[in-house]
Formats: structure tokens, sequence, C-alpha cells
């Protein structure tokens, strides 16, 4: 059984059609939405999180400002629809972003939903607020915001430092939802209260995450179910027995692997199945402030040791992609072509070359086979990390680096690497869909998911002449022009890009599956269950 993603990507107005709510079908209120979730994260707090976890479950519990339409599959600055804000307008200067605001809205607990709500919120984010949050896992999102100012109770103006024209794009990511000022920071990891079309019911560590239906919602009619349940369970394979088995409406959105997917058609063949990328990719992140990892040589040669085509051909059955920091097409809009890609340094076909010189480099800092390089690899303890993790190892075996399997529950994951508690990881990170949300980010010196300490005043300033750039075209060659450096500095080696799967029964309607983003279409408002 294959699932082409070009078929899935390129046939973009077919898939929105066949996931957006069907005016010709009676959509039915009522009913509890059922799926696994393959993790248990550290809390409910959106802002303080870096995983799908909090975050997936989270969103239809909040709105933003603006968000991506969730019935288009392709995010990006084209997507982006009006949600607590009603429109926007830019300043001809383009560094004042001004939004008026829904009146009526109400928070969960009953308090009226103003502009000084997102003034609370932002002032959090840039550190601005007396309250703080634990961790801030994004806050360079918003370096060249200098300030969030009111017209009244709703309108808000958010001034930039400099232009920035895919601002809208960070606002309207799955990660930027508006809290309100009213509740602490701390009291909403634990009992989060939003604005959006459920509310929060319980979270119980390893065991579930519940929602019920906000029957005040601001938005007349949704959502249409009366509460979704997320059973959490780690191991896979007993997540899609439970599934085939009729306790699950859906599978959790991105996570069956080729293998499962097709154990779920074998088993449940009136399943409806879609294949397809998720906009995540796997790389390898060594901490370079660890001798002798603190010298360039050897990260450049464990970065030569990498096949990546063997990775998606183990792993995938073919079902993936070789990119760069941005997505590769068509699914992402920003990553280089194929052709581009292979002139980057490690991306050469010749594998053997590559590993040939690997091994020089490695025997004149007097390594071998002999006299192997001992590390430990450490990976958060997800069958989709852990197994290219244990290939990661063998692949590092032939330019004489002999590692040792590291797994760490993800509760503990972000914490140890944040404080660089560890020597070699492999990760995985999000490419977009803009890469304003990905490049300082990752790349940027201190920022916050920069796990590995990688620093380039030159890549710096690549960055924000992206960010700046109107012209799309032009911005296209400069993030083009920063991969080729992050790529000659083995700055943070991206390995591959997986598609996966997700299943659900025919009387599930209206799910919003992404192509270049993992994180964005979790609002559920408008799902139904025709049973």
């Amino acid at each position: 059984m294959k699932y082409s993603i070009r078929a899935f990507v390129a046939a973009g107005g077919f898939v929105a059609a066949l996931f957006a709510p069907n005016p010709t079908f009676a959509q039915k209120q009522g009913g509890v939405l059922k799926m696994y979730s393959p993790d248990s994260p550290a809390s409910m707090s959106i802002h303080e999180e870096a995983t799908v976890f909090a975050e997936g479950p989270m969103m239809g519990v909040f709105n933003n400002l603006v968000t991506y339409d969730q019935h288009v599959p392709q995010n990006s600055l084209q997507s982006i629809v009006p949600d607590l804000a009603t429109g926007w307008s830019w300043n001809e200067e383009g560094t004042e972003l001004t939004l008026p605001l829904r009146e009526g809205v109400a928070w969960h607990d009953g308090k009226p939903f103003t502009a000084s709500d997102v003034v609370c919120t932002f002032d959090l984010l840039t550190g601005k607020s007396r309250e703080s949050f634990r961790v801030n896992p994004r806050k360079s999102w918003y370096r060249n915001l200098a300030r969030v100012t009111t017209n009244g109770d709703y309108e808000v103006t958010f001034h930039l430092k400099q232009p920035q024209p895919a601002f809208l794009t960070t606002l309207a990511s799955g990660f930027s939802p508006i809290y309100p000022c009213h509740v602490a920071p701390r009291d909403m990891r634990q009992h989060p209260i939003g604005t959006g079309p459920f509310k929060f019911a319980g979270f119980k560590p390893n065991e579930y995450i519940k929602v019920t239906r906000n029957l005040d919602y601001w938005k007349k009619g949704r959502p249409l179910l009366d509460g979704i349940e997320y059973t959490i369970i780690k191991n896979l394979s007993t997540a899609v027995l439970a599934l085939i088995s009729g306790k699950f409406d859906t599978a959790f959105p991105y996570s069956l692997t080729v293998p499962l997917l097709r154990d779920v058609k074998s088993q449940m063949p009136q399943a409806m199945c879609e294949m397809g990328p998720v906009g995540l990719n796997r790389n390898l992140i060594v901490n370079r402030d660890v001798p002798p990892f603190d010298n360039p040589d050897l990260r450049h040669a464990m970065a030569l040791s990498l096949d990546r085509q063997a990775f998606i051909d183990i792993l995938t059955e073919g079902e993936g992609d070789i990119g760069g920091v941005m997505q590769p097409p068509p699914a992402g809009l920003w990553g280089m072509p194929p052709d581009v890609l292979q002139k980057l340094p490690g991306y050469g076909s010749d594998i053997e070359k590559n590993r040939t010189d690997a091994r020089q480099i490695m025997h004149q800092l007097r390594y071998g086979a002999d006299n192997p390089l001992k590390i430990k690899v450490s990976v958060r303890d997800l069958p989709y990390l852990r197994d290219p993790a244990v290939i990661l190892i063998d692949q590092l075996k032939q330019v004489y680096i002999e590692g040792q399997l590291e797994t760490i529950d993800t509760t503990n994951w972000f914490p140890r690497v944040m404080r660089k508690d560890y020597i070699v990881a492999l990760t995985g990170a999000g490419s977009g869909p803009d890469p304003d949300q990905n490049l300082h980010l990752l790349y940027g010196c201190g920022a916050e998911l920069n796990y590995n300490g990688y620093c380039s005043a030159e890549v710096d300033q690549l960055i924000e002449r992206q960010s700046t750039e109107a012209d799309q075209e032009k911005r296209k060659e400069l993030v083009w022009e920063i991969e080729r450096k992050l790529a000659e500095d083995g700055a943070r080696p991206i390995i591959f890009y997986d598609r996966r799967a997700t299943c659900w029964q025919p009387y599930v309607k209206g799910l919003a599956l992404m192509v270049n983003s993992l994180f964005n279409g979790w609002r559920m408002e408008d799902v139904w269950l025709d049973k």
C-alpha cells in the first residue's frame, strides 16, 4: 500500500474539501471523541511546553488573535484567518499591526475577555511582567516586539522594532494562545482557563487528558462535540490494538508509522486513513561546550557519517524526505529542492566517500577502530525518536564513535537539554511553516530551543535580514543562504523528515490534517460524530 505525498499535497483543494464541514450532510451535535495520546506532558500550559502532547489537546481550550484556517492543509501567511481579533491592518512602515477584538467573549470562568488580556500575555512572553513562566520556550519569537498597546478594551496594536511581514504567522501558531490576566501562570499549568470551544476537564499524568464542551463559546453552534478524551498509552502497538478493537474513534493525529498503518488497514478495513508529512525532522545535537565536542572537526566527522536515505528506508519504508532546516517541497514552502540540497556539505549521494573523509578526520584526532570515541546518545523515550537514535548509533560506529543509548522521559527532557545536561542527542524539531518560527529559535545565539549552543553573528544577521524582507523570492534566497551556512558549520545536522498516518472511523467528520505543521490543526471545534 503506497500513499503519495505529492498526491496529498498537490490535491490541496481536494484534501481541504475532504476534511472541511460539508453542508450537504447534516452535522450532528453531541458525543465524546475518544483517542489515545502517545505521551504524558509535564503540564497543561501551552506557553511553557515544547511538545504536541500538551499543546495539541489544549489548543481547543484557547483562542489566538488569529489562527491558521483549520481546513487548509498547507499553512501559510495566506491561510491565516481572524480568531479573537476580527481583522488586522498594518501602518505604512510595516512596524505597527493593529487588531480590533471581538466583544462579548468570556473566559471559561465567566470573566470578560478584553485587550488587557492580550497585553498581559505578551508581557509574560517577553519577560516584562511581574509574573513569569517557569520556562519560556519561545521567548525569542517576540524579540522584535517592542510593546503592545491598547485603544480601549477592544483594540490592540503590536509595535515592532523593525518591519516583520510574516509576524502574523507567529501569532497564528498553535503555540500562541491568549492567556487571561486574572489567572496566575502557575495555575495555568494544571487548571488552564481559556476562551476556546472546549473547557479543561482533567489531567492525570500517564493516564488521561479530558476537555468538555464550552456551552458559552462565542462562536455559535460550535463545538459540535460534547468533549474529547485523550487516553495516554505510550506503547503505540497497544494503542493501535485498542483503536482496532473500537475503544477509540481516531488515532492520535500523525502517529501511525507505515507498519502500524498496514495493521490498521488489514484489521479495520473500514478505517479512513491518510499518510502525509508532518513538518517534523529528526536532527543531531552535540554539546559544543564539552571536550572533545568543542572541536568543529569532530562535529564535521559526525555529520559526514550520516546516511539519510537509510533512515528513511528502514524506519518509514521510503515514506520520508531528505531536507534541510526548512521542510522540503512540496509540503514545505521554504525548503531547498533536491538538486540544490545535494550540494550542501554532507548531503552528497556518495556516502562511502563522506565516511572515508570522516574516518580520516577521526584518525587525525587520534581515534580509530582500536580506540573509538565512547559517548552516550540521549533521546526522548518515544519510538519515533528512539528508533532513529538506534540507527544513528550504528552509523556513528562507521567513523569510530561508539554510542550507548540513553532514554529520557518527556517531562525531564526539556529541562535536561536546556541546561545542556547531555553530550550527544537525537531530537525532533518543527520547521515552520514560516522561517520566523524556526530559524532564530533553533539557531540564533542564546535562543531558548538552541539546545547545542550554536552561535554565529553572520547567521544571526542573515536571520534578521530574511525576517524583514517583504519580497518572498528574495526572502527565499536569504533562507537558502542560511541553510548553506548552517550545513557548512554543522550547526545541527538534519537527518530526515518522515511522513506518518492518521486513521479514524468513518463516522468521524471534520478532522483537520495539516501537511507542514504538527502543531496548528487542533482546534477541533468543527469535528463531529455521525452516529
